[in-house]
């Protein structure tokens, strides 16, 4: 992780995204590029130079905007790393992905909005686009916490084995915030599993992926989404991860209707990651 994207739309939210990934970059020694990316307003004109020159006034005065907030925020939560600002124009998510793949980033790190959490990026935003299609990890904030104060990671799974490559990112997020896993799986009345049944499976998943450092928990509860929901809450100084299915949405263990809900009751940050 040793370049990071924040997309910065400089909301309170984002702006959140851009303090974490601070934290993060100040842990990891990495390189950070703030991106702000603007949607031109439509014209319609027969005279393509007026538009042009519109286009061109237009962005600048936005640059010159941009630069300033940029400052401020640098000289509040970056003042000692290497930070880049970058403006770009044209389609939100198609520039984020562009970006990503010219300057050879590492994670990416977004807010997500209030209340409707995980709604911003499962319902046809922005963010939703990022996180299913992303060829790098994302970090999801709501709100920023400090990264030393991080210690555990909690990691719903339903024990199936994941990618080799989404079990090597897991490894990196565990490595660099030192923290411990917390392999969770909810057995419901729909779907319940014997102990010596949840156990088995449970050491074939740590044979195939070799995790350290981690506590398997078996949690009960009336549906996946509660336990998850109600183990989370019981838990101090956490972020979550779960790796996506692309168009499928969010899924390993969870349907998307089912993490979406979850995800809107959790204010800590969410680490995805898209499987093939």
């Amino acid at each position: 992780m040793k370049k990071i994207l924040v997309p910065c739309d400089f909301t309170s939210t984002s702006n959140q995204a851009f303090r974490f990934a601070c934290e993060i970059a100040k842990k990891n020694k990495a390189e950070l590029f703030l991106l702000h990316v603007v949607e031109m307003p439509v014209l319609h004109s027969s005279l393509m130079a007026p538009v042009f020159a519109y286009e061109s006034s237009y962005l600048k005065g936005v640059k010159a905007k941009v630069n300033s907030i940029f400052e401020n925020m640098k000289s509040k939560w970056g003042a000692k790393l290497k930070i880049h600002l970058a403006v770009e124009h044209g389609p939100i998510s198609a520039s984020i992905k562009k970006f990503v793949l010219k300057k050879g980033i590492n994670l990416i790190v977004m807010g997500t909005h209030g209340s409707s959490g995980i709604r911003e990026f499962t319902i046809g935003s922005n963010t939703e686009k990022i996180v299913r299609t992303s060829s790098v990890p994302v970090i999801a904030v709501k709100k920023a916490m400090n990264v030393p104060s991080v210690k555990n990671i909690i990691f719903p799974t339903d024990l199936s084995i994941g990618s080799k490559d989404m079990i090597n990112a897991l490894k990196v997020l565990q490595n660099l915030f030192k923290a411990k896993l917390q392999i969770i799986t909810v057995n419901t009345p729909l779907n319940f599993n014997s102990n010596s049944v949840i156990q088995k499976r449970f050491q074939e998943f740590i044979q195939q992926t070799q995790l350290k450092n981690y506590q398997f928990v078996v949690y009960n509860d009336v549906t996946e989404e509660l336990g998850i929901t109600n183990f989370t809450a019981q838990q101090k100084n956490k972020i979550i991860a779960m790796p996506t299915h692309g168009r499928r949405g969010l899924s390993h263990l969870l349907s998307g209707s089912i993490a979406e809900n979850v995800v809107n009751h959790i204010d800590c940050p969410i680490w995805t990651y898209r499987e093939a």
